[in-house]
């Protein structure tokens, strides 16, 4: 079915268009963008039962007007009656942009195609269809499957959230609409035996409604048992290895090796080596690497980004070598670059800045079987964590759950946790020997901008085989 679109926003269009078509009398150029989030959180574990409203969720707008050179912001969530009141706002606007000067950059006049469109996403199941009641007997059941895996565990917690976007974008030449939904859901064993406790967690996200929580049904007992291993697991001796990382491993490495790097806002405040390495090689021949709303169709696929541009697919590496990055409007104009699209906000009261939405290294040829036997003592490296990046060293350091020994060409079952990969990014993806044809996406979570800027973003990948440090 399809995601109904924002009922709040369709009766405040038409307000948006004429404060645009005011604001259009004193500026070359002017847009407002609307924004409508909203979504529940439910979570469900022994002890704890919780529904609450959804941390992503927003409604406000935002006004973008070029004033001589300079781009002024007005952002709001309160909107006055229909007449004289809009006539005040652009007034208000008006003054404040007028008093922008300085020494800035000053930005060449935004020139814009005509554009209309809208999009409207697809889903099996609308969450608000089933109500919260039905909701939490669903991840109450979970919960009360993952427990006759096995009596090993002491607690079960389940959980799914679910943000419904509603987004518009007018301009004197652009009339866009995009309402989609996207879901994510979690669970976590704890095992615990002679005094050792462990953990795991294992994450399910997309372009989904209520059928996410099938994802968990097909996987839950898999995960339970993995946790269980864990109990035996040893921790890893330090050096470096030959290792096999695992599809959504292998996303968060794309993501923190060349995900902020390439973000091109970071050149313009001389925070990124890769400023100084377009069009030479940062990793093996076999690495192909994408990003971009049109690159796949997952948690961060879109129209339209937060300034107004078209969603892209951005070849950031081909064959290795490094081609481009992603850029939000006002960094690509001050490179001299076409924007790709990737402008986004964490809500529509704060900058857009340049940032990542599916971001992946592209599948091989090789068979996963084959890559396995190929290592004669390694580590197949599973579950990600999170990741760490200094975009100006190319150091990068990621958290996985586990790695999974392999001696002789066969994986045993000696586990090692947790596990934790350092290095310098070109020699890790310069090392790279092998790609399968798998390929897996995760968008669960979301990522900032340094310590803050939250936006909700997707990486993946096949499985690659490598050299890494771990510890």
């Amino acid at each position: 079915m399809q995601v109904p679109s924002s009922k709040f926003l369709q009766s405040k269009k038409p307000w948006l268009q004429k404060l645009v078509t005011k604001l259009n009398e004193n500026f070359t150029y002017a847009s407002a963008l609307g924004t409508d989030v909203m979504g529940k959180h439910y979570s469900v574990s022994d002890k704890v039962t919780n529904i609450s409203d959804i941390g992503w969720g927003e409604r406000g707008f935002v006004v973008r007007v070029y004033n001589k050179g300079r781009y002024f912001e007005y952002a709001f969530n309160e909107l006055p009656e229909e007449g004289s009141e809009i006539e005040a706002l652009a007034v208000q606007i008006t003054k404040a942009a007028n008093m922008l000067s300085g020494d800035a950059f000053l930005y060449p006049e935004p020139k814009e195609e005509a554009i209309t469109q809208s999009f409207q996403g697809d889903i099996e199941k609308l969450p608000n269809t089933l109500g919260p009641d039905k909701i939490i007997k669903r991840l109450t059941e979970i919960t009360e499957n993952m427990h006759k895996v096995t009596p090993l565990l002491v607690d079960a917690y389940a959980a799914m959230s679910y943000a419904q976007v509603s987004k518009i974008f007018v301009s004197a030449k652009k009339d866009l609409e995009q309402h989609y939904l996207w879901s994510e859901a979690y669970i976590v064993p704890v095992a615990r035996r002679d005094g050792t406790t462990r953990e795991l967690y294992k994450s399910f996200s997309g372009l989904k409604g209520l059928e996410i929580l099938d994802e968990i049904d097909q996987n839950l007992e898999a995960v339970v048992q993995n946790c269980c291993k864990l109990l035996d697991a040893k921790p890893m001796p330090p050096g470096e290895y030959d290792v096999i990382c695992s599809p959504d491993a292998v996303g968060i490495i794309a993501h923190e090796a060349f995900g902020h790097g390439v973000e091109l806002d970071m050149f313009l405040k001389n925070r990124a080596n890769a400023s100084e390495y377009m069009g030479k090689p940062v990793a093996s021949s076999m690495v192909q690497m994408h990003d971009g709303a049109k690159s796949a169709h997952h948690v961060s696929s879109y129209l339209f980004d937060d300034e107004g541009n078209l969603g892209g697919d951005t070849v950031v590496i081909k064959d290795g070598i490094l081609m481009a990055g992603i850029s939000d409007a006002l960094a690509a104009a001050q490179l001299g670059l076409a924007p790709t699209g990737n402008g986004k906000r964490e809500t529509y009261a704060s900058k857009a800045y340049s940032r990542m939405t599916n971001t992946f290294f592209k599948p091989g040829t090789d068979k996963l079987e084959d890559m396995i036997k190929s290592i004669k003592h390694g580590y197949l490296i599973e579950d990600a964590e999170s990741g760490m990046e200094d975009p100006k060293d190319w150091g990068i350091q990621c958290m996985f759950s586990y790695a999974r020994e392999i001696i002789d060409g066969k994986l045993t079952d000696n586990l090692f946790a947790p596990v934790v990969m350092t290095g310098y990014v070109p020699d890790l993806l310069k090392a790279i020997d092998m790609v399968s044809d798998d390929f897996a996406f995760s968008g669960a979570g979301g990522c900032g901008k340094g310590h803050k800027e939250w936006v909700k973003v997707s990486c993946g990948g096949p499985y690659i085989k490598t050299k890494a440090r771990l510890g």
